[in-house]
């Protein structure tokens, strides 16, 4: 019976947090006159005026724009978090916690409170409104979080196989590349993937730091908060269309990221 109730609770919990999501769907299909009612009209007829509005607008250099910082960042962040998970787990060098609460305190300070010193630094190098500034900027803002996630990751990749490896002449690339990235690979996934959210949600820096040429997603979105009113449907069809690269990467890489999220977890 406390079974079955749980089971209940978590469908309703699933429902409750889907169905914002599936109005928001349902509105960008309405015309704007239909989705402006109060209250709206679900019976309304199904248009996709909205979604050709939205990319008619041109969204796709903002969308071209995220997609760089994101996944470009993300590869970056990869690559400097794997090497220095594996000093901080594998072959831990001296002191190797101070290493962690470092990398930890960094995600302490206010996001506001770096953006005046941020802006000046980009304004100083000529990087205003560069999508390579912007990349950069989300590698340092990503790659705390991902050498901790990817240090409790490499902490499970078995000893032996690397003591056997070296004893072969393994040298340090072989083994990452062909060993550890291997059977980390669903932690791999898991960071990955929480990076490449961060950074295509980001709006604050992208607001201040980008103009024309390298706004990105998530301001394209808000343009459409104007003066003249608030534009439902159009909203609400930039808001799937935003929302989609997320979606569609977490589902394409649910099992790997279920199974590195678990890594660590105790059995």
């Amino acid at each position: 019976m406390i079974k079955h109730s749980w089971g209940v609770l978590a469908w309703f919990c699933g429902i409750l947090f889907f169905l914002p999501v599936a109005w928001m769907v349902l509105t960008s299909l309405h015309s704007e006159s239909d989705a402006a009612t109060n209250p709206p009209s679900l019976a309304a007829p199904l248009t996709f005026d909205g979604y050709a509005e939205f990319f008619d607008a041109g969204a796709w250099p903002p969308l071209i724009n995220s997609f760089s910082a994101s996944i470009g960042s993300t590869i970056i962040v990869l690559l400097l978090a794997i090497p220095a998970a594996y000093a901080l787990s594998i072959k831990p060098v001296e002191k190797w916690t101070d290493v962690l609460f470092f990398f930890l305190s960094t995600k302490m300070m206010p996001v506001v409170a770096a953006l005046l010193p941020i802006y000046l630094i980009a304004q100083f190098a000529g990087m205003l409104d560069h999508i390579s500034f912007l990349t950069l900027l989300y590698c340092s803002m990503n790659l705390p979080i991902a050498v901790w996630l990817m240090r409790s990751f490499l902490s499970e990749v078995p000893r032996e196989i690397l003591e056997a490896a070296s004893i072969d002449g393994a040298g340090l690339i072989t083994i990452l590349r062909r060993i550890v990235a291997p059977v980390a690979m669903p932690g791999i996934a898991a960071t990955a993937l929480i990076c490449f959210i961060f950074s295509w949600n980001e709006l604050l820096f992208a607001r201040v730091l980008t103009g024309v040429v390298a706004g990105t997603a998530p301001v394209y979105l808000t343009g459409f908060v104007t003066s003249q009113g608030l534009f439902l449907a159009k909203v609400c069809a930039a808001a799937v269309v935003v929302s989609l690269p997320v979606l569609i990467a977490g589902f394409a890489a649910q099992d790997k990221l279920v199974q590195g999220l678990s890594l660590g977890a105790v059995k």
